[in-house]
């Protein structure tokens, strides 16, 4: 049988020569499958801007804390294509291996018959047959991009549909405003099933949201900070609805806005079914979520073993203006707790928008080492980032590699070992873990 890259490769080749965001060849290709799509679990269905992913860790861990089985669908993988399809199984479940893997590609592909699709549409088809497979309690599928017509929203019925934080990312897609993105996200709306929507950063998002979800009829409509609301007291997470109020753990993962991203997988999975889970699953979920390359300690491993003796080694896959500024805000939450010098090495795409990813940093990073992301075409060029970053107020260098860029901070003379964070894609977060050697497991 030919490996999952070999016949990831060969459906490179099957790309439509225009892009035309609809759903008609994954469900045509659905409908040689023999629907698949109608064989799943139940379905919580995820979009948004950020949190997305953080959101859908938080349910898995109180899900299998609570004994049950949960499947995963999330993207882009950072280091495999095998991180994007977990197989749930009571007492955890594990990222697809190869052979199964291979197998649902080879499936797809000979019933695509070589009919034009996108990679995304045949490997999420290849992603649902897999999941209609293996028995489970629950399927936890985000969207790809958008919402409306994203290869996921093949589902004629949910156990939930979940909308988090709405900002702007993928203007060329889904346009280049709040009220654009907000509307393409609510395509996931379904009539009948219940509509969580997060607490929004944007105005104009919420009343987007509340409105669509209202003309599709979903219901119950569950809407942060009115139906549900989350906050810090005394080191704790608070959830509260109209029917509990829950006293919880911090959550692993660090920052202010995981409390919302908590508290809303905490409001979907309730709006879901599974709110009897019991208190123990919620705790222990908040406890042991993980999350890789979202504010991700990093203190073992290749990399890690070359900055010097008591600096901080931390990664994130932020990278749009609104990633830039939720965390800008948790490293501030970081110094208040421990102030020492904030390092950044930033590689970053031409798609994003640098100058706006980087502004929130001015007054808060002491240096900037700007790197190349390998292997990406659309990647800046480091000279172009150092110098976005110096005219928006940081002071910046450019370095070769992860490796030379670490190697530089040790020559910076710090009064304190320094905090440093390594930022700006998912790509090179990957590339990142890759290098440590602590690849997602």
């Amino acid at each position: 049988m030919d490996s999952s890259d070999a016949l990831m490769a060969r459906f490179l080749a099957l790309h439509p020569r225009t892009i035309d965001l609809s759903l008609g060849r994954i469900e045509r290709l659905l409908a040689r499958l023999n629907h698949p799509e109608r064989r799943l679990p139940p379905v919580i269905h995820v979009a948004g801007t950020n949190g997305k992913g953080s959101t859908i860790a938080f349910m898995r861990a109180i899900l299998e804390a609570g004994g049950l089985a949960a499947h995963v669908y999330t993207s882009p993988h950072l280091v495999r294509f095998h991180e994007r399809i977990r197989l749930g199984a009571v007492g955890g479940g594990a990222f697809v291996p190869e052979d199964r893997l291979a197998d649902a590609f080879a499936r797809c592909e000979a019933a695509n018959a070589g009919d034009p699709i996108t990679v995304f549409e045949i490997t999420t088809a290849a992603a649902l047959l897999l999941f209609s497979e293996v028995p489970a309690d629950v399927l936890l599928l985000e969207v790809g991009l958008g919402g409306r017509v994203d290869a996921t929203n093949v589902i004629d019925t949910v156990a939930a549909a979940v909308v988090t934080p709405i900002g702007r990312d993928h203007a060329e897609y889904l346009g280049d405003t709040v009220e654009a993105v907000a509307t393409e996200k609510a395509g996931i709306f379904k009539r009948g099933c219940p509509a969580v929507i997060a607490a929004q950063d944007y105005a104009e998002a919420d009343a987007v949201l509340c409105r669509r979800a209202e003309a599709a009829g979903a219901g119950p409509i569950l809407v942060g900070n009115q139906d549900f609301s989350v906050h810090e007291e005394s080191g704790r997470l608070v959830y509260q609805d109209e029917t509990d109020l829950f006293d919880l753990p911090r959550p692993k993962l660090l920052g202010r806005h995981q409390f919302t991203n908590a508290g809303t997988a905490i409001a979907a999975l309730r709006a879901a079914g599974f709110g009897d889970i019991g208190i123990s699953a919620f705790e222990a979920g908040l406890r042991n979520v993980d999350w890789p390359g979202r504010l991700q300690r990093l203190s073992r491993g290749h990399l890690a073993a070359l900055v010097q003796q008591d600096s901080e080694l931390w990664l994130d896959g932020g990278h749009n203006i609104d990633g830039g500024r939720i965390l800008a805000t948790a490293l501030a939450d970081l110094g208040e707790r421990s102030d020492v010098p904030l390092v950044l090495i930033v590689g970053l795409l031409g798609t994003k928008d640098a100058e706006g990813f980087l502004r929130h940093f001015v007054g808060l990073a002491r240096a900037l080492i700007a790197v190349p992301i390998a292997g990406q075409m659309a990647a800046r060029p480091a000279e172009e980032v150092a110098r976005i970053a110096e005219q928006v107020g940081l002071s910046a260098r450019t370095a070769p590699s992860i490796e030379a860029a670490l190697a530089s901070v040790r020559d910076i003379a710090f009064e304190q070992p320094p905090r440093i964070l390594i930022c700006g894609s998912l790509y090179l977060a990957g590339a990142v873990l890759t290098a440590n050697g602590t690849p997602p497991a």
